[in-house]
């Protein structure tokens, strides 16, 4: 059953067109990921669904008595209101047993054993699993979340995923948890320079499927070019050979000729930047943290091997951030100590960003760190590496307080990389990064030469980046080698239900075989056909063109006006079929004459 629509939609900001007259439909059964790049209107798209912003142009039609509930990316809070308080008092329950037990099982399953404790002394993430808890209880039709997985670890997440497979009722969220997507999801939609496009499937197809989109789109032109190609041929050769043309086939010319290439996706480009790395790295020996009776860190000694490639999990607070500041020297350890090596370079992106100036330009705040960066391209400009991180012309110059969450983490993440580091500690880097961005984040770190530590609740990004895993467990720092999904098949989990590592990585590559080239040679009826093939498309022209004229004599005869427009489709589709043939034939020729042989 159709929950909403909406049709023709646009919104703008400022000068900047997000939605441009898109259509939308949410179906009863449907679970939707929306996917984009940061700044394309992924959070525009939830609001309006969620009427909390208002259309341009267009018309958004919710149905009758649908009740939908929203879960921002930022929530706002009341004052003076306690945890429990604000989840049940938000579904209406008061202090039924019912939504009691409910709500506190929810609470308990996002990391909170304590209910009576005051909102305002809430970290920003720990608000946000709150208000997380609040929308998952509230009854709707449509349940809109933004950004469901931030804050959340891997435990939380997995059970998170199991909770809205299993739910009733419509979902739209927009996460970068690909294996998220791929496991809950049966519709994506992506957002792309103003367009809608909708995919029936997971993440996994969505990927197949746009692929097989762009190869369409990409054909499509390709051949329009080469009919185009011969249109020309035929303009030139007219101009010479007769007075009049004739009217359909330049006008076919000229609509051939604005035809545009299909846009190719954005996407983050950035070499690998880095200084060299001497035999001696980083080593921890014996170190030890804690904070009143409570002990995050026992004994941990590690010795980071060059281009070292270590992931580290554990629930929220157990000390994963904490080991992080360590390692940098932003906190100093109970007991153990940190030794770099002389040349080590230490490039950290830390969860919480460093306080950006917000009245400072892009560009600027880029150049505070270097004017050029050498890569294996050679010399780059900042200019020119924001280019590839996604900030075009125009951006470059916009004040840093104009760009989303999204792009503000990007751009302090090239900031990050333009310093050469060769020791990447990246602390929650997948936060508020858009899909595209992450993927090519970890195609750098592929090719990084150094070594990368990061924390992250990321299934999909610690699968494809780490070959060892550091998991917390009371304290103590346990070793297993692989990625997470070896991780998880070894330690366990109540949660998962099947290995997420699917086969996304396949169809994101997948290999498409290619044709093998035509024969080089004009069998005996394509000679024949090559040979008379431009004679059989001016009959046809001129056929198509006498019963252009007939018809406007036939105007007041309806019966011989019908008669001659059928005709008149089937010459004009005759003749499309012989200017694919014809372009065919050209196309060969041009191949046999190459390789040296005779047409």
């Amino acid at each position: 059953m159709n929950l909403l629509t909406a049709s023709k939609i646009t919104k703008a900001y400022t000068d900047k067109v997000l939605l441009d007259h898109v259509d939308f439909s949410i179906d009863d059964r449907e679970k939707i990921g929306v996917i984009g790049i940061n700044g394309t209107g992924k959070s525009s798209l939830l609001k309006l669904l969620a009427g909390r912003d208002q259309v341009d142009e267009g018309e958004l039609i919710l149905g009758n008595h649908v009740v939908v509930n929203y879960l921002p990316q930022n929530p706002v809070f009341p004052q003076g209101v306690t945890i429990y308080d604000y989840v049940a008092d938000n579904n209406g329950a008061g202090g039924t047993w019912e939504i009691e037990g409910e709500s506190k099982r929810i609470l308990n399953m996002l990391g909170f054993d304590k209910y009576d404790i005051p909102l305002e002394i809430l970290s920003g993430g720990q608000k946000k699993k709150v208000a997380l808890a609040a929308s998952l209880l509230k009854p709707c039709d449509i349940l809109i979340l933004d950004e469901p997985t931030n804050h959340l670890n891997n435990t939380m997440v997995l059970w998170l995923e199991n909770y809205l497979k299993a739910r009733r009722g419509a979902l739209v969220m927009v996460t970068h948890d690909r294996y998220f997507l791929d496991r809950v999801c049966n519709k994506i939609v992506e957002i792309d320079k103003g367009k809608l496009y909708s995919y029936q499937t997971n993440f996994e197809g969505f990927l197949e499927l746009k692929s097989q989109r762009e190869d369409m789109e990409l054909a499509t032109y390709k051949k329009n070019k080469n009919i185009l190609r011969t249109e020309l041929e035929w303009i030139r050769r007219g101009a010479q050979a007769r007075s009049t043309k004739q009217k359909a086939r330049i006008e076919r010319f000229e609509a051939l000729k604005n035809i545009k290439a299909p846009e190719k996706a954005e996407s983050v480009e950035l070499s690998s930047v880095s200084s060299r790395l001497g035999k001696k790295t980083v080593e921890l020996s014996g170190i030890c943290k804690s904070y009143g009776e409570r002990t995050l860190i026992r004994d941990f000694s590690y010795i980071f091997l060059r281009n070292d490639r270590i992931g580290i999990v554990g629930e929220n607070g157990c000390g994963k951030s904490t080991l992080m500041k360590i390692i940098v020297g932003e906190i100093e350890a109970d007991a153990g100590y940190v030794e770099m090596g002389p040349t080590v370079k230490i490039g950290y992106f830390s969860q919480e960003n460093e306080k950006l100036d917000e009245t400072m330009r892009v560009i600027d705040y880029i150049k505070e760190t270097a004017e050029f960066v050498r890569t294996e391209e050679g010399l780059i400009s900042a200019s020119k590496m924001l280019e590839r991180f996604l900030f075009d012309g125009t951006l470059q110059y916009s004040k840093i307080e104009k760009l989303s969450g999204g792009e503000k983490r990007r751009l302090y993440l090239l900031k990050i990389l333009m310093e050469a580091p060769n020791v990447l500690i990246l602390d929650e880097p997948t936060n508020d990064l858009d899909i595209q961005t992450l993927g090519i984040l970890e195609e750098y770190l592929e090719h990084f030469d150094g070594i990368v530590i990061t924390v992250s609740h990321d299934r999909y990004f610690l699968d494809k980046i780490v070959d060892r895993i550091f998991a917390f467990e009371n304290g103590v720092l346990k070793q297993y080698e692989g990625g997470y999904s070896d991780y998880l098949e070894k330690a366990g989990s109540p949660y998962e239900e099947i290995n997420p590592k699917k086969s996304s990585k396949k169809a994101a590559a997948a290999y498409k075989e290619r044709p093998r080239e035509k024969k080089l040679k004009f069998t005996y009826a394509e000679q024949k056909e090559y040979e008379t093939i431009e004679e059989d498309i001016e009959k046809l022209e001129e056929q198509v063109s006498n019963l252009e004229n007939e018809i406007l004599h036939a105007a007041t005869d309806f019966v011989k006006l019908n008669e001659l427009s059928k005709e008149k489709e089937e010459r004009e589709k005759a003749l499309e079929e012989k200017m694919e043939r014809y372009v065919y034939l050209m196309e060969l020729a041009e191949k046999i004459e190459a390789a040296g042989g005779k047409v």
